[in-house]
C-alpha cells in the first residue's frame, strides 16, 4: 500500500508537542485561567467518595454531552476513542465494539478489562461474551449527561471484574430545566435520526428527564441499506429529601437494528494488506444479498429461520432505583439497583476463505435471473447467526460510610460496602455457510457445484447453546484519608462468584444429545485491592501514585471449546485474568491550560478463546506493558486545544508486541469560537503501526499507521436553532483495525459520512 499523506510519526510528535508545551505557550497567549480538563470538577466513578480531579489519585476522563459534537461520534464505543489510554477499536458498526486499556491487550473481542456502566453500575457483568459485547445494549442520545473514564487504579477496587477501567454513561436528571428536539439527515449516506429531550421540575422538591432517539439508515454503506432501524427511550424521575438525600427512579426501552460490519476480503502480500477490486474494505457490506432465510438448529433440536438482513438486533428493557439517604448518627447510606432484561440476535457476514474465480457451472442462486451463469470471483460467506435468548442482569451496589474528624484538619472516612448481581446467559450459536459473489455492493448468493448453501459452515465446529447463571457477591470495604494536601486511600474486594447451568456442543451442526448436557457447576472467589495517594503541591499542581491488583473473570470464554472438566466442578482452579498495575502521574493547570500525564506499568495473565481463530483453541497468555498517557487543554483566544496521547511499549511472553497493539496513539481536537454564533472543529484520531494475525502466524500482518480526520461545525441562526454540519473520516482513510489468521480479510473504519443537523432548544 502506498500513500501520500504525511507520515505518522511526525503527526503524532506534534500532537505530544502541543500537549506538553501548552503550558509555557498558554500562560503567555491566555489571560483567563479556564481549565479545559475540568480538574475542580467532582467525579463519582470509580470512587468511593467523591472527589474532584485534583485531589483524586487515579487517571479519569469526561466527555461532556456538549463535547460529543466535537468527536462526530457515531456511536457510544466511538466516543471512547477521545479517550487517552483507551484503545477502541469502533469498526464494527453501532455495537460489537473491541476495547482495551493500557496496553491490557484486546485478545478475544469486547472489551474483558473494562466495565460499561450507565449510571453506575453495569450494562453486562462480563465485557467480553462472544457475540454479545455491554456495547450491544447501549446508546448514546439526548438523555446523555456526560461519559467519565477511569483508567487502572480504583476500578479494580469498585468494580467487579474490571481492572482495566470503568466507562461510566451518566444520564441527565432535570437538573437543567428545558428540552431540546434535532433532525440529523445523512448528506452522502442513508441516515435519518431524531433525537429529543426534555427535563425539569415537577414540583418544588421533584424533578424528571425523558429522552431518546429513533433512526433508520445504512450506517453508512449501501451495501447495508435498510438494515439499521430502531430506536431508545430513557426516563427518570428524582425525589429530593431533606439536605442532599435523594430517591431516584429509572426506566429503559431499547429496541434496534443495527448493521454488523465484520471483516472484508483482502490480499495479503509479503505481510502488507492490499485490497481486492470491486472490495473496498471501507464501504463493504453484504446484507444486500437476496439472501433466503437462514435455517439453524435450535437449542431443543427443532428447526428456526432468521433473516440475515436483520443485522445486529437488541432488546433492552431496564428499570432501576437510587438512593442516597443521611440515616443518622453521621452514616450515610447509598444504594443503586437496575434490573435489565437483554435480548437480541447476532447476524455477522464473515469471510470463510478466499476470494477465487468461481467454478464452472456456477451460477445466481436467487433474485429475478437465478438460474443464470455467473462467471465471477466468489467467497464463502459463513454466517454468525448467534441468538442472545437472554443476557438480563440484576444487579446491587450498597455501601455505607462515615465521616470521622481526626482534628488538626485531618479526616477519615470508611466505606464499607456489598455489590450482588445475578447475570443470565442464554445463548445459541449457528454458523451457516453460503457462497457468495465478491462484490461490495450488489453481492449475489450464488449455486457452486459441490456446495449446499446453508449447511454449517467451519466443518459444523461452532452449533453451541448454553443456558446459564453468573451470581456475584462482593463485599468490599475502603478507608479515605484527607490531610491537608494529602489525599489517600486504601481498600480491599472480595468478589465470589457462582457459576450454574449446562451447555450443548452439536454433533457437526446437526443436532445435539440432550441427554448428555455439560455441567456448568463450579464456584470461587478472589481478592483484589488498591491503594493510592495524590499530594497537592498547590492548588493549580498535584502529583499522584496507586497500585491494584484485579482481575477480569470468564463466562462462555471458557465453557465452548473447552475440556468439560474445567467448569463442571472437578477443576481446583477456574481460570481468571489477572491484572496487576502501577501508576504515577502529576495534574498541573494555569493560563488557560491543563495538563494530566500518567506514567503506567500493566502485568496481565489470562486464559483466551477465540473463536476467529483457526483451529479455536484455549491459550493462556501473558503480557507486560509500560507507557506514559498525556491528556491536555488549551486555550489560546478564540481557540482551544484539547488532546491526548497514549506511549505504549507492550510485550508477550515470547517478547514480542501483543497483536494490534501500537506504540502511540493520539487524539486531537482543536476548535475555534468565531464570535457568538459559529463553532468550527476538527477531531484527528490516530495510531502508528501494529502487528496481527495472518495466515503464516501469529503477528504477521501489519496494520498500517493512520488518520482519521473528523470535522464539524455549528451556526446559531437564533438563541433557540442551531444549525450543524459533520463529518466522518472526512478524509476517507483506509484504517485497518484488524485482520484474520485463517484467510484473507481484514476490518477497516467506515469511509466518509457527512449529515447535517437541525436542533431546537426549548
Amino acid at each position: 500500500m502506498t500513500s501520500t499523506r504525511p507520515s505518522l510519526q511526525p503527526l503524532a510528535a506534534a500532537v505530544a508537542l502541543a500537549l506538553l508545551s501548552a503550558t509555557a505557550h498558554g500562560q503567555q497567549a491566555a489571560t483567563e485561567t479556564a481549565d479545559g480538563l475540568k480538574l475542580d470538577a467532582v467525579v463519582v466513578t470509580g470512587s468511593s467518595s467523591a472527589k474532584s480531579k485534583m485531589r483524586s489519585s487515579v487517571a479519569i476522563s469526561t466527555i461532556e454531552s456538549e463535547g460529543v459534537a466535537a468527536v462526530t461520534a457515531a456511536s457510544s464505543a466511538d466516543l471512547l476513542r477521545g479517550v487517552p489510554g483507551i484503545r477502541a477499536e469502533a469498526s464494527g458498526g453501532e455495537s460489537n465494539a473491541n476495547v482495551a486499556v493500557r496496553g491490557i491487550p484486546v485478545s478475544a473481542g469486547g472489551a474483558r478489562y473494562i466495565q460499561f456502566q450507565e449510571d453506575g453500575l453495569p450494562v453486562l457483568q462480563f465485557g467480553d461474551v462472544a457475540f454479545a459485547t455491554p456495547d450491544t445494549w447501549m446508546r448514546a442520545d439526548a438523555g446523555f449527561e456526560r461519559l467519565e473514564v477511569v483508567r487502572g487504579g480504583s476500578a479494580a477496587l469498585l468494580a467487579t471484574g474490571a481492572p482495566g477501567g470503568i466507562l461510566n454513561f451518566i444520564s441527565k436528571t432535570g437538573q437543567e430545566p428545558g428540552g431540546s428536539l434535532q433532525l440529523s439527515k445523512g448528506l452522502d449516506y442513508d441516515h435519518t435520526r431524531v433525537d429529543f429531550g426534555y427535563g425539569g421540575r415537577l414540583a418544588p422538591k421533584t424533578r424528571f428527564f425523558v429522552g431518546g432517539f429513533y433512526r433508520v439508515g445504512d450506517g453508512g454503506r449501501k451495501g447495508a441499506d435498510g438494515t439499521e432501524n430502531g430506536g431508545q427511550v430513557r426516563a427518570n424521575v428524582t425525589f429530593e429529601l431533606t439536605g442532599k438525600s435523594f430517591v431516584r427512579f429509572s426506566l429503559k426501552h431499547l429496541d434496534d437494528h443495527s448493521p454488523t460490519f465484520m471483516p472484508t476480503p483482502v490480499k495479503y502480500v509479503n505481510g502488507s494488506i492490499q485490497e481486492i477490486p470491486g472490495l473496498d474494505p471501507r464501504r463493504a457490506a453484504f446484507y444486500d444479498a437476496a439472501w433466503p432465510l437462514d435455517n439453524t438448529l435450535t437449542g431443543t433440536n427443532g428447526r428456526a429461520t432468521s433473516n440475515i438482513r436483520d443485522g445486529l438486533s437488541a432488546k433492552s428493557d431496564a428499570f432501576g432505583v437510587e438512593a442516597d439517604l443521611d440515616v443518622g448518627a453521621g452514616f450515610r447510606l447509598q444504594n443503586k439497583f437496575s434490573w435489565s432484561k437483554n435480548s437480541g440476535r447476532f447476524i455477522g457476514i464473515f469471510p470463510g476463505d478466499d476470494v477465487a474465480a468461481a467454478p464452472a457451472g456456477t451460477t445466481l442462486a436467487t433474485g429475478p435471473e437465478a438460474g443464470a451463469a455467473y462467471t465471477g470471483t466468489k467467497f464463502t460467506a459463513v454466517i454468525f447467526n448467534t441468538k442472545v435468548d437472554n443476557a438480563g442482569l440484576v444487579a446491587n451496589d450498597l455501601k455505607f460510610s462515615r465521616d470521622f474528624d481526626l482534628g488538626a484538619g485531618t479526616k477519615l472516612s470508611a466505606v464499607a460496602g456489598l455489590y450482588t448481581s445475578v447475570q443470565e446467559l442464554d445463548l445459541t450459536w449457528n454458523f451457516n455457510q453460503y457462497s457468495l459473489s465478491a462484490s461490495g455492493e450488489g453481492a449475489r448468493v450464488l449455486n457452486v457445484p459441490g456446495v449446499v448453501n446453508g449447511s454449517p459452515g467451519f466443518g459444523g465446529c461452532c452449533s453451541n447453546t448454553q443456558d446459564s447463571k453468573y451470581t456475584t457477591n462482593a463485599p468490599y470495604v475502603v478507608l479515605n484519608l484527607e490531610s491537608g494536601a494529602l489525599s489517600a486511600d486504601i481498600g480491599l474486594r472480595r468478589d465470589n462468584q457462582k457459576a450454574s447451568g449446562a451447555y450443548y456442543q452439536s454433533n457437526a451442526g446437526v443436532s445435539y444429545d440432550l441427554t448428555r448436557p455439560n455441567a456448568i457447576d463450579y464456584d470461587f472467589g478472589r481478592t483484589s485491592y488498591s491503594l493510592g495517594g495524590n499530594y497537592a503541591l498547590s492548588k493549580d499542581l498535584s502529583v499522584f501514585a496507586r497500585y491494584s491488583d484485579g482481575a477480569a473473570y470468564n463466562a462462555d470464554r471458557i465453557t465452548f471449546f473447552n475440556n468439560p472438566n474445567l467448569v463442571n466442578g472437578k477443576s481446583p482452579t477456574i481460570p481468571t485474568n489477572k491484572v496487576k498495575q502501577a501508576e504515577v502521574g502529576v495534574k498541573i493547570r494555569g493560563g488557560g491550560m491543563s495538563l494530566f500525564a500518567t506514567l503506567f506499568h500493566a502485568k496481565t495473565d489470562e486464559v483466551n478463546v477465540d473463536v476467529t481463530t483457526v483451529p479455536i483453541v484455549a491459550r493462556e497468555n501473558s503480557y507486560r506493558s509500560n507507557g506514559l498517557e498525556l491528556e491536555g487543554s488549551a486555550r489560546f483566544g478564540i481557540f482551544n486545544l484539547v488532546g491526548g496521547l497514549t506511549y505504549t511499549k507492550a510485550k508477550q511472553a515470547d517478547g514480542r508486541a501483543p497483536k494490534r497493539q501500537a506504540k502511540v496513539v493520539y487524539q486531537l481536537t482543536p476548535t475555534a469560537n468565531i464570535g457568538d454564533d459559529l463553532t468550527l472543529g476538527v477531531g484527528i484520531v490516530g495510531t502508528t503501526k501494529s502487528l496481527d494475525d495472518g495466515p503464516t502466524g501469529p503477528l504477521t500482518i501489519t496494520l498500517p499507521a493512520y488518520t482519521v480526520v473528523n470535522a464539524f461545525a455549528s451556526y446559531a441562526l437564533n438563541d433557540r436553532v442551531t444549525l450543524s454540519l459533520a463529518a466522518n473520516n472526512l478524509l476517507n482513510e483506509l484504517a485497518y483495525t484488524e485482520s484474520n489468521d485463517g484467510r484473507g480479510a481484514a476490518r477497516a473504519y467506515t469511509g466518509r459520512t457527512v449529515k447535517a443537523s437541525l436542533r431546537y432548544s426549548f
